[in-house]
């Protein structure tokens, strides 16, 4: 396999934070799309567009056969099962939640990985990682409980369970992307996403879909630009920039998606909301930025 051009790490890193701002966008845009979609058919649609993209763009890759293709094809089956379970806890509980809530607890991922990684390679986690997902806890708390009853949203719940998944599959995605071969490991698990929404909408949910401009919008843009693109920005990418970088930029989506949502819908953010949002991110700093100088994790 031959080594990629190097090109300057600012490209890559631009490259990214165009990707972490896109993927903020569609909180808001999928939350206004849901009213026409019922949630599973609206993924499946979303990855079966991404798949056919992805299909395209690596058709001159995905079909030479390598030793280490059998492992990136149980990497890409594992990763897209983690994918669809975790898309569709995220997507579901945006309807019960703000977008901007959504996107700062989805992005509580970065501080549950060492926190899983530490199960699977068996490794305590540092200094640092235990006070980031003490801090991201604790604005996590501000952010979703109703104190009058100290109760979780259903809807927050939901997508606290979409960030542990989204952790299992950056841990995944990390584990069997080692070996190279990035364009079928990342078709194979889009297309996996796809295969699974198809043979399981129906009896997730009752489908409903009634065709509407926003509706074909939120597809194109969600399937073709937050999945399609970004996956294959984020393979590219990777290869000329830090994990750290990588990590840190992606802290940038809440930011982006709390901002759309009060240009777009208005939303707004309690003044205990503000704080928790800041101590997530907060958290996800002292994570990836492990100012003790505490080694990561080998995910």
């Amino acid at each position: 396999m031959s080594t990629p051009a190097r090109v300057p790490s600012w490209q890559a890193d631009l490259a990214l934070t165009i990707i972490a701002v896109i993927w903020g966008c569609t909180f808001v845009v999928v939350k206004n799309a849901l009213g026409g979609a019922s949630t599973m058919l609206f993924l499946t649609l979303r990855f079966t567009i991404a798949a056919a993209a992805l299909a395209v763009i690596y058709r001159g890759h995905v079909t030479s056969v390598s030793p280490s293709s059998s492992r990136t094809l149980r990497g890409g089956l594992l990763a897209g099962l983690f994918l669809i379970v975790s898309y569709y806890l995220q997507t579901q509980g945006l309807r019960f939640t703000t977008a901007s809530k959504s996107a700062f607890i989805t992005g509580l991922c970065a501080v549950l990985v060492p926190l899983l990684s530490a199960l699977v390679y068996r490794k305590m986690p540092g200094g640092a990682e235990i006070l980031g997902v003490l801090t991201a806890t604790a604005g996590m708390a501000l952010l979703t409980i109703r104190w009058d009853n100290l109760k979780l949203e259903f809807g927050d719940a939901l997508t606290l369970g979409c960030a542990f998944g989204f952790a299992a599959h950056i841990i995944v995605v990390g584990h069997y992307g080692r070996d190279g071969g990035y364009e079928l490991l990342s078709l194979t698990q889009i297309a996996v996403a796809a295969a699974l929404g198809w043979a399981s909408f129906r009896w997730i949910e009752i489908p409903r879909l009634i065709w509407s401009p926003g509706l074909v919008t939120a597809l194109l843009v969600t399937g073709l630009l937050a999945t399609a693109l970004a996956f294959t920005v984020m393979a590219w990418a990777q290869q000329h920039t830090t994990a750290t970088h990588t990590a840190l930029i992606f802290s940038l989506e809440p930011v982006a998606a709390c901002v759309t949502a009060w240009l777009v819908d208005g939303e707004t953010l309690s003044p205990a909301g503000i704080v928790g949002a800041l101590l997530i991110l907060g958290g996800i700093l002292l994570v990836e930025l492990k100012p003790f100088g505490v080694r990561p994790h080998p995910s």
